[in-house]
């Protein structure tokens, strides 16, 4: 019996409220023409595929944006993902962004796609940024290196 308070306690702790919202994980993945990121569920073969779509540009035919957040409190948010990249010399930018309409205690994945017209004018994807939104208040942020 004390085990199973024990453990109670533990894991009501670890699933607080009060812990801030945050950007836990973003994953940018290219997409093939037919808007696989994978060939498989596996995720060395994922890794492999990734690895012929960075080297062969024509076999792409757009971006995907996983992003694992969490934001404890409930309320409508938007997730908003800021891209730069460049065709030739030309520095280029993107913007894509995403309604999220639930909160709570554990984290969430959300995708945000980059295909299309819109990625055939954007050219290679050198920095990006992936922002949590409630109204004009910015709540947390996760960026590249290059950003």
């Amino acid at each position: 019996m004390r085990w199973l308070l024990l453990f109670l306690l533990l894991v009501t702790a670890g699933c607080s409220s009060n812990r801030p919202p945050k950007v836990v994980k973003v994953l940018p993945h290219f997409l093939d023409h037919d808007g696989r990121a994978a060939l498989s569920p596996s995720l060395y073969d994922r890794d492999a595929y990734q690895a012929q779509l960075r080297t062969k540009p024509a076999q792409r035919s757009g971006l995907r944006f996983d992003v694992q957040w969490r934001a404890p409190q409930p309320g409508p948010y938007e997730l908003r993902v800021e891209l730069r990249g460049a065709i030739s010399n030309r520095v280029t930018t993107a913007a894509l962004q995403r309604p999220l309409d639930k909160g709570g205690r554990f984290s969430r994945w959300s995708e945000l796609e980059l295909s299309g017209d819109r990625y055939q004018q954007f050219g290679d994807m050198t920095a990006w940024r992936v922002s949590l939104w409630k109204g004009e208040e910015l709540l947390a942020e996760r960026r590249s290196f290059l950003w």
